[in-house]
C-alpha cells in the first residue's frame, strides 16, 4: 500500500501598499528624468515596474491641470462667504432669543 503525504504550504499575502500622492509624484518624476531605468527604480523603491509605468503615464496625462487658469479657490471663497453669512444670521437669531428670554 502506498502512503501519500501532502505538504501544504500556506501562502501569506502581503497587505496592499497605499502610497501617498507625494511618493507617486516623486517616483514618476524620477522615471521621467530617465537617469535610471524603470527596473532600477523599481528595485530602489521596492515596487513593481508596471506600477511605475502607470504612475508615469497618469502624471503625464494630468500635468496640464497644473497650468489651468481655473482653480478651486473661487469655490472655496464662495463657501467661506456662505459660512460667514450663516454665522452672522445665527448671531442675530441668538441675540434676538436672548432678548426674548430676559
Amino acid at each position: 500500500m502506498c502512503k501519500q503525504t501532502f505538504n501544504f504550504t500556506v501562502i501569506m499575502r502581503k497587505k496592499r501598499q497605499n502610497h501617498s500622492p507625494e511618493f507617486k509624484a516623486k517616483v514618476a518624476i524620477e522615471a521621467l528624468k530617465e537617469q535610471k531605468t524603470i527596473s532600477e527604480l523599481a528595485q530602489l523603491y521596492e515596487i513593481h515596474p508596471n506600477q511605475i509605468s502607470t504612475w508615469k503615464k497618469e502624471f503625464l496625462e494630468n500635468a496640464s491641470q497644473v497650468f489651468d487658469k481655473v482653480h478651486k479657490k473661487p469655490k472655496e471663497d464662495e463657501n467661506i462667504a456662505k459660512l460667514y453669512e450663516a454665522i452672522g444670521q445665527l448671531q442675530i437669531e441668538n441675540n434676538w432669543l436672548k432678548k426674548k428670554l430676559l
